[in-house]
């Protein structure tokens, strides 16, 4: 059991049958009245996010989410094929459980997969990942000073936005938290 006075970034607890974890909190003492706890809770398995205020001597379960490292075999259809590397067992996870990051995950790559009691309901690929460019617009040389991007393909079939003197075939380090562009990757 946590109380919610001893609630922290990052926290999971159980509250009304949802998972929920704490994104921000802040520990309020009004001059008159009781004092309270303020928190912005995000459901780990539906993804909505609700500000609320909590009694800090409220107590609740922890929940304890399991993050596993596996890796990514193949997709058929709807559903996509993680093998754990300790057991080779193979799990599928449906689709709709994946995140939109997930674009930047390529065959045999390494995923963290999030379930709470056995059950999926997530998968958090690499922060950082290097794909190759399969197709982009030939850039132009003495136009770097302004910044400007253009639109290329990666291997895996996402789009990002690259600066004008990266060529098809480059391979390139992609954040996947954000979708953006970082740097060149040495080969």
């Amino acid at each position: 059991m946590i109380s919610a006075g001893d609630f922290r970034n990052g926290v999971t607890f159980e509250e009304d049958g949802n998972v929920l974890q704490v994104v921000e909190f802040q520990h309020v003492k009004p001059g008159k009245g009781s004092a309270f706890v303020r928190t912005k809770t995000k459901n780990v398995i539906t993804g909505a996010v609700v500000e609320k205020t909590y009694n800090p001597t409220a107590k609740f379960p922890t929940a304890f989410i399991e993050r596993k490292d596996m890796e990514f075999t193949y997709s058929d259809g709807d559903l996509y094929y993680f093998m754990d590397s300790e057991t080779y067992e193979q799990v599928p996870i449906n689709k709709k459980d994946l995140s939109d990051n997930f674009r930047f995950v390529k065959e045999n790559m390494v995923c963290k997969i999030l379930s709470y009691k056995g059950n999926v309901f997530g998968v958090e690929p690499p922060n950082f990942v290097e794909l190759e460019i399969t197709h982009t617009e030939p850039g132009f040389k003495g136009d770097t000073a302004t910044n400007a991007t253009k639109p290329a393909t990666l291997e895996t079939g996402a789009e990002v936005r690259v600066p004008l003197f990266i060529d098809e075939g480059e391979i390139v380090r992609i954040d996947t938290r954000t979708g953006e562009y970082m740097e060149r990757a040495s080969k």
